[in-house]
């Protein structure tokens, strides 16, 4: 029961080249940042993530990206990272563009075993119809557009049918949690985190402070140990670094 691991290279060290990867975080609140760190000093690539967004160009998840190690990307929001862009413009990323709320349920359905779902998110829009550039050619053309889903009436209303997601690996980062995985998260980072952490078969958290077990009031678990296989506390410095992408103060 005892999932705690003490080394951040340890405990990403077996995610082999090609794995899919759900990664929490909203912007670069509530990043995995030190499992992200790591997992770019172990050197996987070709590396398939699901994940709101992809970070910014030195931080995040754009520090993989800006290695060339991820290959395609399921998320909502890209609109932060320069090289993101280029990269898939210019062909060398596929992108599967997702309305946020779906990619959300999307996680939870696939770490809750249901395969798929309806949803009137989409309808009427290419994300339904297809036709969304999932990835450009060299010269600009669409090489890889998104295929037509299913819709069905429900009440009168068309819904597209929307499949769960489930991962190799998940990374996540919490604000506490004990040694069988329970976590805690606080705030603003408890966007994504769970329903990434819930995806994954094997979901690493690193925590900003770790408790023994019977720490944690059980009404305040965000997330039970079930969901989790690894456990990584991280020090005080790796704790505190925490960014923002854009800081607004008066003059």
């Amino acid at each position: 029961m005892d999932k705690v691991l003490r080394k951040p290279a340890d405990a990403v060290a077996d995610i082999p080249d090609g794995a899919s990867l759900a990664v929490g975080g909203f912007g670069l609140n509530g990043i995995p940042e030190t499992l992200i760190r790591a997992l770019h000093a172990q050197g996987a690539s070709s590396l398939q993530v699901v994940s709101n967004n992809c970070g910014v160009d030195d931080r995040g998840l754009g520090i993989l990206l800006a290695a060339g190690r991820i290959s395609r990307v399921t998320g909502s929001y890209v609109g932060e990272n320069k090289e993101f862009a280029r990269q898939y413009l210019s062909g060398e990323l596929e992108v599967e563009l997702v309305p946020q709320g779906t990619l959300a349920e999307r996680l939870r359905a696939g770490g809750c075993g249901i395969p798929a779902f309806y949803t009137p998110a989409g309808v009427g829009t290419q994300v339904a119809d297809g036709g969304l550039p999932w990835r450009y050619a060299r010269d600009g053309t669409v090489a890889v557009p998104s295929p037509a889903k299913e819709t069905r009436l429900y009440h009168g209303r068309p819904h597209v049918l929307e499949h769960g997601i489930t991962t190799d690996f998940a990374l996540v980062r919490a604000w506490r949690g004990d040694r069988h995985g329970n976590l805690v998260f606080r705030r603003a980072s408890a966007n994504f985190n769970p329903l990434a952490a819930m995806a994954g078969r094997i979901t690493i958290a690193e925590v900003e402070e770790l408790v023994e077990p019977g720490a944690l009031d059980p009404g305040q678990v965000h997330l039970p140990g079930v969901f989790v296989q690894r456990v990584l506390p991280l020090t005080p410095a790796q704790a505190a670094d925490k960014q923002i992408e854009k800081r607004t103060v008066r003059a």
